[in-house]
């Protein structure tokens, strides 16, 4: 474990929620559902401290049971909240978008870890559940914003036109990430590892491939789901 980043002080920690309070004084000035910004930021605290436990001894067993394990449930709770924009959340379009991660979200993690990085043993916990998380997180967001806008779109437009705009909705974020990565911000793995000491040009290429497996991803993942509750639809339709 490389212990060169200092902890943070928890009063200097506290001093980070400064911002959140002051996005939660305006959100309940102006009358807006305040509760689901104390919900969601109090998720976050309770989550990642929870969580950096449990790496802690996933790191220190290093055994490909609870790595795959890990990753599985990731997948499960990236699907079911990638459901959250939708009205209809039966079985089976929780199973396309399921499998859409899995098409997208999976292979592309395999690609990067076993084709790229050449990760041994191929379950190298240190890599392959933050990169799964990377991954997945990216996977859900897109098809959520894609499912959101096919939704709003498939009743005013043919389903193959809705299918398009809902892709192109989807890949904004990402795009929009390609375009200001180096310019506009550095990405918080390459922060990370720049802090943490690693050369900035070694930093510039794992952020490369993180750049590019995120976007294909989530692409390839949108797709999929698109095309599977297309034909779902027609399906139920006919």
């Amino acid at each position: 474990m490389n212990d060169s980043v200092e902890a943070i002080p928890l009063l200097n920690l506290a001093i980070g929620f400064i911002p959140v309070v002051v996005v939660w004084l305006l959100v309940r000035g102006w009358g807006l559902p305040e509760r689901q910004v104390l919900l969601a930021n109090g998720r976050m605290l309770l989550q990642l401290l929870l969580v950096g436990y449990v790496l802690n001894y996933i790191f220190a067993a290093d055994r490909s049971l609870i790595v795959v394990v890990v990753l599985a449930i990731m997948l499960l709770m990236a699907s079911w909240i990638a459901l959250r924009p939708l009205v209809q959340r039966d079985l089976r379009v929780y199973g396309i978008v399921l499998g859409s991660i899995l098409v997208g979200g999976v292979t592309t993690l395999l690609l990067v870890t076993q084709g790229v990085l050449r990760l041994a043993p191929w379950y190298e916990p240190h890599y392959m559940i933050p990169l799964a998380g990377m991954i997945f997180s990216n996977c859900m967001n897109s098809i959520s914003l894609a499912a959101e806008r096919f939704e709003s779109d498939k009743t005013s437009k043919d389903m193959d036109s809705a299918c398009r705009s809902a892709l192109n909705a989807a890949l904004i974020p990402q795009i929009n990430a390609l375009l200001a990565v180096g310019i506009v911000a550095l990405p918080g793995m390459m922060t990370g590892q720049i802090l943490s000491g690693v050369s900035p040009l070694v930093a510039a290429q794992y952020q490369i491939v993180v750049m590019c497996m995120i976007f294909g991803s989530a692409g390839m993942s949108t797709a999929c789901y698109l095309v599977l509750n297309r034909r779902r639809l027609r399906q139920v339709l006919s």
